[in-house]
């Protein structure tokens, strides 16, 4: 048999392999959720619970309190057989209402408060900035911790900036010690220029989820500002996901923040994370 021969064989017996595994693996068996933003425009909120359950995934990150309140979203919640793992929560809420955030996730029986955005005029500007925001959030994590709760923070490309060779988010993480975990948004890592399989490893046993999000090639998805399905656009998943399992991550969030038809996003992403998702990943 001829070198070129038995690599095919190779790579042939690989390809085969992760079709088995993929097989013999629910989307229900793995930690597989949404990112409720991803289906925003997607009807009512049944309409969108209802898309979540038609992909088989049975868990949900919330945004804030989903104009709901929090016994009538959990009885949503539990029509559709869907469980809330994370809530976006914004820091002005955490500032200012932390009691009703946290009776409110509570109600739900979501443990995870992570924080999904600073507006421009809220962003630190240098590392004295950064190390008393992750000082901010060392305080309110020690303040959840007595109900049970985690607070998480959650990445786009501006903490991707550099300050002698660390970013933000590794400068504020530091500060915050461990009582906050990370939850890293892959495709904004890749458009702040790093590669996020290695960027993960910056943050080994501190990453509870990863947002599952694509960047079309460059020019493509104007209208999807850019993005794409996952499995569809030029990340490398199959490095990236090795590495977030390496990190020690709990669930993988499926996202996109301008989708055509978010239905299509979370089956066909669901679909991917089944067949990729790296055989140890487990609930």
């Amino acid at each position: 048999m001829t070198y070129k021969s038995t690599t095919l064989v190779a790579v042939v017996a690989a390809l085969c392999a992760t079709t088995a595994l993929a097989q013999n693996r629910a989307v229900s068996d793995l930690p597989i959720a949404i990112q409720m933003y991803t289906l925003r425009d997607h009807g009512t909120l049944e309409e969108q619970l209802a898309a979540v359950e038609a992909a088989g995934i049975t868990a949900v990150e919330t945004v804030g309190f989903q104009n709901q309140p929090a016994d009538a979203l959990k009885a949503l919640l539990d029509t559709h057989g869907v469980t809330a793992i994370s809530t976006h929560a914004q820091l002005a809420d955490l500032r200012d209402n932390l009691d009703e955030v946290v009776a409110f996730n509570d109600t739900l029986g979501n443990s995870y408060l992570t924080v999904p955005y600073l507006a421009e005029d809220m962003r630190p500007t240098d590392v004295a900035g950064w190390t008393a925001l992750g000082e901010e959030l060392k305080q309110i994590a020690n303040e959840i911790a007595d109900d049970g709760m985690t607070l998480a923070y959650h990445n786009h490309d501006f903490e991707m900036v550099e300050y002698d060779g660390r970013t933000a988010l590794e400068i504020m993480m530091e500060a915050a010690g461990p009582e906050v975990m990370a939850e890293i948004d892959l495709a904004w890592v890749d458009r702040g220029g790093l590669d996020p399989a290695e960027y993960l490893g910056r943050f080994d046993g501190r990453v509870f989820a990863v947002h599952v999000k694509d960047n079309a090639p460059e020019g493509e998805n104007t209208d999807q500002r850019g993005f794409a399905i996952p499995g569809q656009g030029t990340l490398d998943w199959a490095s990236i996901l090795q590495a977030a399992e390496d990190a020690g991550v709990h669930w993988y969030i499926i996202e996109h923040d301008l989708p055509v038809d978010a239905a299509v996003v979370a089956s066909e992403g669901a679909d991917f994370l089944v067949e990729m998702l790296p055989e140890s990943a487990a609930r």
